[in-house]
């Protein structure tokens, strides 16, 4: 069995503690319905799908949330919506994630996009007042590559992209469907539950393997 090289970690349910409820109701109170339908932790949909795809950009976004609420919505009424998505940011795992690039080739692998990763890049990220970026090797958002997990062809085009093996992979995120993907590619998995402390398993996986 080849040796784990790389750790690919999810971003929101893993790193960034969600709050689905919270962002429901914010974007409820802009005037969308079928919040439950359209936004969702581990995919979206609708217009939320096409953002997180790269079909349009945020303001392509915000001028669609627009006309689908009939008022004018502003980039910061769009994106006080997105960041209501995100609950808490652990400055513990960051940390922990920045240790393993000692020893590993970390990467990010995210459903996500433009108006988060703004955000994951700004000063108000984490309490460390780091930018998302400086804690991984590399960072594959959904929106920049097209495909959404759990698509295969993501998981394929960051292997491409990063150079790495999936048997010398351990991927780690919330989505059961997204788990399954990478463990039918070869690659080493651990599923998480949204706002886990999953240190602790994850280190255990790397010291066996």
């Amino acid at each position: 069995m080849m040796a784990i090289k790389n750790v690919v970690f999810d971003l929101g349910g893993v790193i960034i503690t969600l709050d689905r409820a919270r962002a429901v109701a914010r974007f409820a109170q802009m005037g969308l319905q079928a919040m439950d339908e359209l936004l969702d932790i581990y995919e979206q949909r609708g217009v939320f799908l096409e953002l997180e795809t790269g079909r349009i950009d945020a303001e392509g976004f915000r001028s669609k949330l627009s006309a689908m609420v009939g008022k004018v919505l502003t980039m910061e009424e769009v994106t006080a919506g997105w960041l209501s998505f995100m609950w808490d940011v652990p400055q513990a795992k960051l940390d922990y994630i920045g240790e393993l690039r000692k020893e590993y080739k970390v990467l990010l692998l995210s459903n996500t996009n433009p108006i988060v990763m703004e955000w994951t890049e700004s000063g108000d990220f984490c309490p460390a007042g780091r930018p998302l970026s400086s804690y991984f090797d590399g960072i594959y958002a959904s929106y920049r590559m097209g495909v959404t997990k759990p698509d295969p062809c993501i998981f394929l085009r960051m292997m491409e992209g990063a150079g790495i093996q999936a048997q010398e992979t351990l991927f780690v995120d919330d989505g059961v469907r997204n788990i399954e993907t990478a463990a039918r590619l070869g690659m080493h998995t651990y599923l998480a539950v949204n706002g886990e402390e999953w240190r602790p398993q994850v280190e255990a996986i790397l010291l066996s393997k």
